[in-house]
């Protein structure tokens, strides 16, 4: 596949494969071969138009995938005492994939895919490529070889030391959402291999032929189509296949549902690293300041309606300190009123359909005290297919005192949606802000909106989320290749984009200790008993 090649892609239906012999039809990689099944899943529709769109492998048969994990042993295809090269090797094909990226007609080519498959506004979708490209830039070179790095301590004696190893899992496997066709499954698979461990990826199937593309654009710039194993399947076959490894399989790092995630770690004896759902918040501290109340304001609305709410990192909860009230909420509804299908800023939901949302709007709106802010209704005039959501961005304000009742695991069920729950506090009601957020069980994101120091520290020292963000630009929304992006509170989370992020996730810490040089002089030898 040359570059002149990709580049004739972007003129075309971007479902047309890169693989000439098979135009239009995804496949799998097994063992350094691509293939296709002998069934084709035809139940996928167009997000927006509803029909036909992709023709996906249904793959029944997993033999070939089983047979490919015994090709990778616990030491996996590298670490830092065997076949080293391969360190140097990733990094110079991250730095061949970068380039491609930053080409502007295949940085187009992946941005219009992805708007395809999950349908968001444009900017989004070339967001994040571009977070994409600058994760493959931030590792190119020597950056690969880096995240081995290990340390080393004097022994007792000459000739003893002890050396610290970051050591590769194995045989592994990714399972990736649908909310980031690119990113997500990109930065966690090049994780996997970076630590010299062998990944199969599977991602949802709506939105898998990104990652394929992607796949085959390494490919050309250099990875070995033996390093890395991708599946197109039905979750539940992913599962069967789970049941079928779970003695060989080293570790599942799972992105996605929290329901899913409990199951996979179930079927895999906790051999697990998740990053999985987070009902996320933000507050809005004290210290109302005028001249920011316009970006605070455009930042919240960013955070809850960006991706029609589809970001595991979504603000979900709002927290408005009375001072702030009166003047921000109005600007809310009017930020989200900007919102349309013509331009993406709201969309399809891929993951509830309307009678769903309905139902649980209503049921958060028969809390006591609960109002309608805005929204709340279904979007007219599309052709969006009834088995996704298509909702206006809603928000329902409930009072502090029922999130903190009876009704805090209602209030506080993650919509995977355009919806967002919004409560007022006063300097009194602070540590029951406090005492709810101990409460919520996922812990992702969360901002704390405040120029305070006082208020900051009281609010970061009582709380556990794995990315927060503080200050008045405070987001719980962010491109995660120039911070760690995880939750906390969980020794199983995993975490996405940095060097520790990638280290801790994919890697385990192996000591060994050399202990040589001469015989001791004090040896003796021991007692026959």
């Amino acid at each position: 596949m040359t570059t002149a090649k990709i580049k004739n892609f972007t003129t075309l239906d971007p479902f047309k494969s890169m693989n000439p012999d098979a135009p239009g039809v995804a496949m799998n990689l097994v063992d350094g071969q691509w293939v296709g099944a002998s069934d084709i899943r035809r139940d996928i529709p167009d997000p927006l138009h509803g029909g036909q769109f992709l023709d996906l492998p249904d793959t029944q048969d997993i033999e070939p995938f089983l047979t490919s994990f015994t090709g990778c042993p616990k030491t996996g295809l590298h670490n830092p005492l065997k076949k080293t090269d391969r360190y140097v090797h990733l990094g110079r094909v991250c730095a061949r994939a970068a380039a491609l990226l930053a080409d502007e007609d295949v940085e187009a080519f992946f941005t219009r895919l992805i708007q395809r498959v999950m349908p968001k506004s444009w900017q989004q979708c070339l967001n994040e490529v571009v977070v994409t490209r600058v994760f493959l830039e931030n590792f190119a070179g020597d950056g690969v070889r880096f995240l081995g790095r290990g340390f080393s301590n004097p022994g007792d004696t000459t000739g003893q030391e002890s050396r610290g190893y970051r050591w590769p899992f194995g045989p592994v496997v990714v399972i990736a959402p649908f909310n980031f066709p690119l990113e997500i499954p990109v930065l966690q698979s090049m994780g996997a291999l970076f630590m010299g461990n062998r990944p199969l990826v599977k991602v949802d199937s709506k939105v898998s032929i990104v990652f394929e593309q992607f796949l085959r654009l390494l490919i050309h710039c250099g990875l070995s189509p033996t390093d890395i194993d991708l599946i197109h399947c039905r979750g539940t076959r992913m599962g069967e296949l789970l049941d079928e490894v779970r003695d060989t399989v080293r570790m599942i790092q799972f992105t996605g549902s929290s329901g899913v995630a409990e199951a996979v770690a179930q079927k895999v004896n906790g051999a697990v690293r998740l990053e999985d759902a987070g009902f996320d918040w933000k507050i809005i501290g004290p210290d109302f300041d005028e001249k920011w109340l316009d970006y605070v304001a455009w930042q919240s609305d960013e955070d809850a309606y960006n991706a029609s709410g589809q970001k595991c990192s979504a603000q979900s909860i709002l927290f408005v300190h009375e001072n702030w009230a009166g003047a921000l909420l109005p600007k809310l509804e009017k930020l989200a009123a900007r919102r349309s299908l013509e331009d993406l800023t709201s969309g399809p939901v891929l993951s509830w359909n309307n009678e769903q949302i309905k139902a649980h709007i209503d049921a958060v709106l028969d809390v006591p005290g609960a109002e309608l802010m805005f929204g709340g209704a279904p979007l007219a005039g599309h052709s969006i297919p009834d088995c996704y959501g298509a909702y206006e961005p809603t928000a329902v304000r409930v009072p502090l005192s029922a999130v903190c009742g009876p009704h805090f695991d209602l209030l506080t069920t993650e919509l995977f949606g355009p919806y967002q729950v919004i409560s007022t506090y006063d300097d009194s009601d602070v540590p029951d802000v406090l005492a709810l957020l101990e409460r919520i069980s996922h812990h992702l994101t969360a901002a704390v909106v405040s120029a305070d120091a006082v208020f900051q520290n009281r609010v970061l020292s009582a709380t556990v989320n794995g990315t927060t963000y503080c200050g008045m630009r405070a987001r719980t929304t962010g491109a995660p290749q120039n911070h760690w992006f995880g939750p906390a509170g969980d020794p199983r989370a995993a975490g996405i984009g940095t060097p520790e992020a990638i280290i801790s996730t994919w890697s385990g810490h192996r000591e060994i200790i050399m202990d040589q040089g001469d015989l001791p002089a004090d040896w003796q030898t021991p007692p026959i008993r």
